[in-house]
């Protein structure tokens, strides 16, 4: 725990929290933060650099503050993933997102609506609950790490959230809750008063129907989405969500001025120009991740279905943290993400790969 000075007046419900993250460590092959190993394709890259000094005569001047271009470009590349019909109102852009999560709290939560969510999930959003004084109310998963969804209801019958969340594909587990089963929380929550916020973060690798076509009949459902993965673009920071004009127009309320920059917005919109050539990608971040399960089960070790682009695994002889210590002496450096005999692990290039389960053969 932290000890904080007494001149300084954080808020006292912060003070026992650490900030979120990983650990950032030089000289090792990192398969830890799920980031897209692939460097942008040349062209891209070139577009980007193109795009960029078009518009660097104008920073004097402040951005396009609702980013209706870019929320544009994704309204159409939502579309021609799901079939829907989406525009810019349908659509809000911010960086990454954990902020559009953030502002949907802001707008939406506080001391008046509890949030539900499935453990283990995505630590960020009991973090970003509590940040914005919204009461947290933690529910649970099964020993799969798959969400049972008659236990979900359930769980929501008798907690009466107005915000629940679920992550799919989930992280850590990878596992994917069925469009069907989306759709019957969905239903729960528009009964309750409830948004059903949607964290697809790894939609793109999964085979699962988004939760997106349900908007049409489900006004409560709330689909956040992330450039980080499947675009390579985690340095540019770049979150979206797809929700009613309604959601919108309340988030636009809390979000800060001019939050998402100029520079952000054209890279951002360059990207989606160029998502055929970045979908290559994920399709073989797909291949991979299939090659290094069936690895991992013929090296005798358990691993989840997964729909993203990492894995976990388990059945290790040794603690997770000491076979994590193991990986990282041997310069690869994974996930220990809390579960007790579990440890995750993005998936790389090939050749980084390979070089995980020569480690592991060896350590394991």
């Amino acid at each position: 725990m932290t000890t904080w000075p007494q001149w300084l007046p954080i808020r006292e419900d912060l003070q026992s929290l650490s900030p979120y993250g990983a650990p950032q460590i030089e000289n090792v092959i990192h398969l830890n933060t799920n980031e897209n190993p692939y460097s942008l394709p040349p062209e891209v890259a070139q577009a980007i650099l193109h795009r960029v000094t078009e518009v660097v005569s104008s920073l004097n001047r402040y951005p396009d503050r609702d980013a209706v271009r870019l929320r544009t470009s994704l309204a159409e590349y939502v579309n021609s993933l799901s079939g829907t019909q989406f525009s810019s109102v349908n659509i809000w852009a911010a960086n990454g997102s954990n902020e559009v999560l953030q502002t949907l709290l802001l707008a939406c939560g506080g001391e008046s609506s509890q949030a539900l969510g499935f453990t283990p999930s995505y630590s960020v959003h009991p973090l970003i609950a509590r940040i914005t004084r919204t009461p947290w109310s933690e529910g649970f998963r099964g020993d799969s790490f798959e969400l049972d969804v008659i236990d979900a209801i359930d769980q929501v019958r008798r907690k009466l959230p107005k915000i629940i969340f679920i992550t799919t594909p989930n992280n850590p587990s990878g596992t994917v809750t069925k469009f069907a089963d989306i759709e019957a929380l969905a239903k729960v929550a528009l009964e309750n008063g409830a948004l059903l916020v949607v964290d697809e973060a790894y939609q793109e690798f999964s085979e699962e129907p988004s939760a997106v076509r349900l908007l049409e009949k489900y006004p409560n459902i709330v689909i956040t989405r992330t450039m980080s993965k499947a675009f390579a673009f985690a340095g540019a920071r770049v979150g979206y969500l797809v929700a009613r004009p309604e959601v919108i127009n309340a988030m636009l309320i809390a979000r800060l001025p001019y939050h998402l920059s100029t520079l952000t917005q054209a890279v951002a919109e360059v990207a989606i120009e160029h998502r055929e050539l970045l979908q290559a990608e994920v399709r073989a971040l797909v291949s991979e991740r299939n090659r290094v399960a069936i690895e991992l089960e013929k090296s005798g070790l358990t691993v989840l279905p997964s729909g993203a682009n990492f894995l976990l695994f388990t059945g290790f002889s040794s603690t997770s943290e000491q076979l994590w210590r193991k990986f990282l002496d041997a310069g690869v450096l994974i996930r220990d993400v809390g579960l007790k005999g579990y440890l995750r692990v993005t998936i790389g290039t090939s050749e980084e790969n390979d070089r995980f389960l020569s480690v592991l053969h060896q350590v394991k």
